[in-house]
């Protein structure tokens, strides 16, 4: 294609992409980068989906062709371009019982439910409470898979066989003899190098893949005998076919393969969430979560009908993408047209690449993808946070993200739940006519509803106490028990208790309790306001 011809199509693309940045415009300069970027990315794949095929116990083409499929159906409709999505060990060692047990077609029809689960998820917007899991679970996910992505590299280190499989690829086996991990540890290093130094000299090439590029080099040409892709195993095959899951269509079968699919869609779901935001914040841009869900349970669906064991985002290849300056669909779409390519073409050529120069990359995005900072946020924020950030970062590496982040947001919200609860509080002062009022302050909920009723003093009050909830809110069906118990103590005292100031949400919440709510007229700011009689089922308007 001319050049001519390239500016033109870059030209349409920009057009029909205003959403992008100035530095995001798709000039000819801004594709080369997108399709390097895709490249990179495509090479650092392959030895991931091979050995998250051998930890699922399945033939290695089932996980590159999951990383080929998932990869491209994210690229062209997921939320957040510049994202990368594949073969994960994270659904790895769920799959890996269920492949033990009853083999590799149950895997497929599994990740076919897998990806109809996640595409309800998406149509019924569920991935909008992605918004609540809390920074700090935030900071442990980031350093947990940090520390995950190191652990896996590991095995690249140890005799091939020897070693045992595990979710981390940490476990078991024998290192490698002394000269030959000398070796490896220095083509390493000199990756890493290469990589960490490229960017000061040009960004015409992605640092990592002329990082990868330089040590290939240098061990053909030398002749050095260090491990290689084609040591993991032979990635050469042809197109994915369609393949209906050989499975009975019965109730058993539903059985056998809904709990799996279950586990796997909330999983997949969790990490790729994650990753949105993570790539969100690099890129500065928010939103798409619904879309993502969709995103990867068509990915997940199509890829079970053509004979690949599922996926979701994965944030050591988006962090490879965006730091080699992927920022749009291309990137993506390129990665997994490339990985195709080394299936279909290229496979004498990317099973010569040494290991060394892709653990070198895994091992700078390590480095790019650890929160440094925490270590100095942890002295400053409040110690619940601080454990959070240890408690998320410990069970992603002890046990898997999704664990770990359900975790980490119960805690959160226990801290949060008690944090609110020790907030309810009410100042006193008695009117002309002698009536009592409690200007209640602070949330009523479950946590704070026994705090509330300690509030008061129906023995010592007067015959007509209001309460004030101006500065409070109704929260839910614990706070109303505890409303309906107030007032039947103020009742067996022959005592009138008034609820004032509710807030429209607070009105709601009694209405469908069944309680009768009256509009107070002159009351214009909050518009509620009510004379409360339990038990008698007397009902009035406040003044």
């Amino acid at each position: 294609m001319s050049r001519a011809m390239l500016a033109a199509l870059a030209k349409r693309l920009d057009e029909s992409d205003l959403s992008l940045k100035p530095q995001e415009k798709l000039t000819p300069a801004r594709i080369r980068t997108e399709l390097l970027s895709g490249l990179t990315v495509a090479l650092a794949l392959v030895p991931e989906a091979v050995a998250f095929a051998f930890v699922a116990g399945v033939n290695p083409l089932v996980g590159l062709y999951a990383a080929f499929i998932v990869g491209l159906v994210t690229a062209l409709i997921g939320g957040r371009p510049g994202m990368i999505s594949g073969a994960t060990g994270a659904l790895a060692v769920v799959m890996v019982s269920l492949v033990a047990q009853h083999g590799v077609e149950y895997l497929f029809a599994t990740v076919v439910l897998m990806g109809i689960l996640q595409v309800i998820a998406g149509v019924m917007r569920w991935g909008k409470f992605i918004r609540l899991v809390p920074h700090p679970v935030m900071l442990g996910f980031v350093n947990g898979l940090a520390i995950v992505i190191f652990l896996a590299q590991l095995g690249q280190f140890k005799v091939p066989g020897s070693m045992e499989n595990t979710g981390h690829g940490a476990g078991g086996g024998e290192w490698l003899p002394l000269p030959e991990l000398a070796l490896m540890l220095g083509l390493v290093a000199l990756t890493m190098g290469i990589i960490w130094i490229m960017p000061r000299i040009t960004r015409v090439v992605p640092a990592p893949l002329m990082g990868i590029a330089v040590v290939a080099g240098l061990v053909l040409a030398v002749g050095l005998d260090v491990p290689t892709v084609g040591d993991l195993a032979s990635i050469k095959g042809g197109l994915p076919a369609f393949h209906v899951p050989m499975v009975p269509l019965n109730w058993e079968t539903l059985e056998v393969i809904l709990p799996y699919s279950v586990i796997l869609a909330a999983i997949g779901l969790i990490e790729s969430l994650l990753t949105l935001n993570l790539v969100g914040e690099m890129t500065g841009k928010r939103g798409g979560a619904s879309q993502e869900c969709v995103a990867q349970g068509t990915a997940n669906m199509i890829t079970g009908f053509f004979g690949g064991m599922g996926g979701c985002a994965m944030i050591g290849q988006s962090m490879i993408n965006v730091k080699s300056g992927g920022r749009t669909r291309i990137a993506g779409v390129a990665a997994a047209l490339f990985l195709l390519g080394f299936i279909l073409w290229g496979a004498p050529v990317i099973e010569r690449i040494p290991l060394a120069a892709l653990v070198g990359v895994m091992f700078m995005v390590v480095i790019g993808t650890f929160a440094w900072n925490s270590f100095a946020i942890l002295r400053r924020v409040p110690l619940a946070d601080a454990l959070v950030i240890v408690l998320v970062t410990v069970v992603t590496v002890w046990s898997d993200l999704a664990v770990a982040v359900v975790v980490g947001v119960i805690v959160s919200a226990l801290n949060y739940a008690w944090q609110n609860a020790t907030r309810i509080r009410a100042s006193t002062y008695v009117t002309p006519e002698g009536a009592k009022v409690y200007q209640v302050t602070g949330p009523l909920f479950f946590g704070s509803a026994e705090g509330f009723n300690e509030l008061f003093d129906p023995a010592g009050d007067p015959s007509l106490v209001i309460v004030d909830f101006a500065d409070s809110r109704v929260a839910d069906q614990s706070a109303l028990n505890a409303i309906e118990a107030l007032a039947a103590k103020y009742n067996a005292a022959g005592k009138t208790l008034q609820l004032r100031h509710l807030s429209r949400d607070c009105h709601r919440l009694l209405r469908k309790a069944g309680q009768l709510m009256v509009d107070s007229a002159d009351d214009p700011d909050y518009e509620i306001a009510t004379d409360y009689h339990v038990r008698t089922g007397v009902f009035g308007a406040a003044h």
